[in-house]
């Protein structure tokens, strides 16, 4: 993984903290739901992937919301739109594309309840 690739990921994943995002821990192929004490560890020495859904995966109803959202967003509600992406773990940075990120599919989703 490049410095950049690092960079990206960190990135990404601290501003999902607060949605529990699951994350598969390479080196002992198991899930984990990322906390920031759960990060600090597993980000020194380990290689973590979250689980992320692809924006193709939106229903009908969360592309609603997301249009209305589009449509109302004004400066600093970009935060918004980006907080409600995050909290429904949809991959906007296209993480998974580069191997960075887990598909989350319907036979591969630890989100179910």
């Amino acid at each position: 993984m490049t410095q950049e690739d690092k960079k990206l990921l960190m990135q990404d994943l601290c501003s999902r903290l607060p949605y529990k995002v699951n994350v598969q821990n390479e080196r002992r192929k198991s899930i984990v739901t990322l906390t920031l004490c759960v990060m600090s560890d597993l980000l020194v020495g380990c290689s973590v992937k979250p689980y992320l859904r692809p924006l193709s995966s939106m229903t009908d109803e969360e592309w609603e919301e997301y249009d209305n959202f589009c449509d109302n967003c004004r400066g600093a509600e970009y935060f918004e739109l980006i907080d409600w992406l995050n909290s429904h773990h949809f991959d906007y940075r296209n993480l998974i594309e580069r191997g960075l990120a887990i598909a989350v599919t319907e036979e591969n989703n630890p989100y179910k309840e």
